[in-house]
């Protein structure tokens, strides 16, 4: 092997080492509640649901034609709970809860989309 390749072979594992070392654990892992939501402007709202419909997508992809059941994932109901709605009527739904709502600002907001948007687009779309 040659000392170019083998140099470049050693710096792709260094750099794959410190960015091992670098990631987050899951208890440092920030969780977005109502109070960073409202602080927010719209398009950085917009670009938080962004993020997580498509970590839902990467994971509708993985699976293709076999998705998971219920009980494996969190993806079929979130799919099916929001159907009908978009990334601006989640937006809206949102502020409009928090809003509403301005004593459970400390709550997350991945727990306010599933309780009063997913769960209840499951009993509406059965």
């Amino acid at each position: 092997m040659s000392a170019l390749r083998t140099g470049a072979l050693t710096w792709a594992a260094c750099a794959a080492l410190a960015m091992a070392s670098n990631m987050a654990r899951a208890d440092e892992v920030p969780i977005i509640t109502g109070e960073q939501w409202m602080q927010s402007s719209e398009q950085l709202k917009k670009a938080y649901l962004i993020g997580i419909a498509n970590a839902y997508q990467v994971e509708a992809a993985y699976y293709g034609a076999k998705p998971p059941s219920d009980e494996q994932s969190l993806v079929p109901r979130f799919g099916r709970g929001l159907k009908g709605h978009t990334l601006d009527s989640v937006r809206e739904g949102l502020n409009t809860w928090y809003g509403a709502n301005p004593d459970r600002v400390k709550r997350p907001v991945i727990e306010t989309i599933w309780f009063e948007m997913v769960v209840p687009g499951l009993d509406k779309n059965r």
